[in-house]
């Protein structure tokens, strides 16, 4: 609790940083556009936009989700995250369209462009700062499993790499003073940014809807196999439910039908132990225990077991297709 208590509070002060640093470039970019008149870098610093409205409102977010569960939260404010993606990705999806539209209405009426090489200059610089933050801020939201930051993250590398591609863009232009290439590459790039509030809002929105997420789920399954007990007879019914940085996982176990709670409880203990020791400790588990019935004899490696009515036939490995169903292992 302590790990994650800090956690929240380094995701806080992180995109306080993110935002302060955006709100400065954002004066930087659109300072090259008025000085050069360019379609290419209006494309950067309307994205500078998104990334400064973005980030308040994730900053807003991370600050909900820290507070802790109340009657009417049971689970957290962890799901405000989901909004802010949402929202992060619609504004960048607004953007790249705008850009583009702009762009082809600047190809039928071009417009002029000057000091390209002060433009050149600033965009650069702002481009690096830009990845620099990015990564820390995406390694750091991994690290600490907040979608805000990794998507954040994911986000500012996105638009480094676009600024690098404008840059590119932006020195054919001065090197042969072909004017039209301005909005071909702003058009390009917008596109770009588009794809990417579209991944961002595919990536949100199925987390609002708890879409299993199976890259988990798989781990989980694999982790189990690996450390199974001879009293875990089957898993099934697995899911994960994310509230922000906090993973919910309930499942069936089948057990034994003659252990006593105590016994059970204990199997359940193991099976949360393992859980949080192989992927990850703030997991919140949710265990139901089955009896063990008939055919789970088959199935059953329990050695010395006065209770089996069946002979044992064979170890059947887990599998993923039915530990995520509600549907018991057996031979088939």
């Amino acid at each position: 609790m302590i790990n994650k208590i800090n956690n929240l509070s380094e995701n806080i002060r992180l995109q306080v940083f993110v935002v302060l640093v955006g709100g400065l470039l954002l004066v930087a970019k659109f300072m090259a556009f008025l000085l050069t008149n360019s379609n290419a870098i209006l494309t950067d610093a309307l994205e500078s936009i998104i990334n400064v409205v973005a980030g308040a409102f994730s900053l807003y977010s991370l600050m909900l989700s820290a507070r802790p569960r109340d009657e009417n939260h049971p689970y957290g404010h962890g799901k405000i995250e989901f909004v802010a993606a949402t929202l992060e990705g619609s504004l960048i999806l607004v953007a790249g369209s705008a850009i583009i539209l702009k762009s082809v209405f600047n190809l039928i009426k071009p417009i002029p462009l000057y000091q390209l090489d002060l433009g050149i200059v600033l965009i650069a610089a702002t481009g690096v700062i830009n990845y620099g933050v990015g990564y820390v801020t995406e390694r750091k939201g991994k690290q600490n499993n907040s979608l805000v930051l990794t998507a954040g993250g994911k986000h500012l590398k996105t638009d480094a790499y676009s600024t690098a591609g404008i840059l590119i863009g932006l020195l054919l232009i001065y090197l042969t003073g072909m004017v039209w290439l301005d909005s071909v590459v702003a058009i390009a790039f917008g596109l770009m940014i588009g794809y990417t509030g579209y991944r961002i809002l595919r990536s949100s929105i199925a987390g609002i809807m708890d879409e299993a997420d199976y890259d988990l789920l798989k781990r989980i399954v694999s982790v189990l196999n690996e450390n199974r007990r001879a009293n875990w007879i089957d898993i099934h019914n697995l899911r994960v439910i994310k509230y922000g940085s906090t993973l919910h996982i309930d499942c069936h176990l089948t057990v034994p039908w003659y252990l006593n709670v105590m016994e059970a409880h204990d199997e359940v203990e193991a099976v949360a132990t393992v859980i949080r020791e192989k992927i990850d400790p703030s997991i919140e588990l949710f265990v139901h225990t089955d009896p063990c019935i008939a055919p789970s004899c088959a199935v059953c490696t329990k050695d010395g077991c006065n209770s089996r009515i069946k002979p044992f036939q064979e170890k059947v490995e887990w599998e993923f297709d039915k530990v995520i169903a509600d549907r018991k292992h057996g031979t088939y």
